[in-house]
């Protein structure tokens, strides 16, 4: 995973609540494969009802949306898209809990912002922003600059890069000790070589 530490790009208002994860990527596509291109399905089809939505011939780092981003059915493929597509990051006044986890799984910062907050935000949109995970800190066009809370343990996780299979190979010594003790003192339980 691409460690996150800070980010300046353009961000792009998505001034709607509600955005669930078939409007993030239509169920009828994640029977591809990841690697068909999963940005292309990237709100698929509100892109093509919509002429004006707000990512029609546009390319962001960051999106800002309303209330309840990501809520919906499960769909990790719904990260995928937005994280193939290049956005790093979501700002939202809240998100599906499952999204969120599996954002930050993947290495999209999802960014809580109080609703008043996150509206300013989006009116001062498309424009580039910048983004401090280290210090927790958001700039925004009009060059005001807001904290945002973040949970230590994803924070780190997105900073240093780890999923979780670099979360366990992070701890690789410790458990190659604990399997030489586990087979000193339980040699009947080894595979034999």
């Amino acid at each position: 995973m691409t460690p996150f530490t800070t980010l300046t790009g353009p961000a792009i208002g998505l001034d709607r609540a509600n955005i669930d994860t078939d409007q993030i990527i239509p169920a009828r596509f994640l029977r591809k494969p990841r690697s068909a291109g999963y940005q292309n399905f990237l709100f698929h089809d509100l892109r093509r009802e919509e002429a004006d939505f707000p990512l029609n011939g546009a390319t962001a780092a960051i999106l800002v949306a309303d209330s309840n981003f990501g809520c919906g059915s499960s769909r990790e493929g719904a990260v995928y898209a937005l994280v193939d597509a290049g956005i790093r990051c979501v700002i939202a006044p809240s998100f599906g809990d499952i999204f969120a986890g599996n954002a930050g799984k993947n290495g999209l910062l999802t960014i809580v912002l109080p609703a008043p907050l996150a509206a300013a935000l989006r009116a001062q949109l498309p424009a580039e922003m910048t983004i401090d995970l280290p210090g927790q800190h958001l700039h925004f066009p009009d060059g005001t600059v807001h904290s945002f809370d973040m949970d230590p343990f994803r924070k780190r996780c997105l900073i240093e890069g780890l999923d979780d299979i670099g979360l366990t190979l992070a701890h690789a010594a410790e458990i190659a000790a604990f399997q030489e003790r586990d087979r000193t003192a339980r040699p009947w339980a080894a595979p034999s070589p």
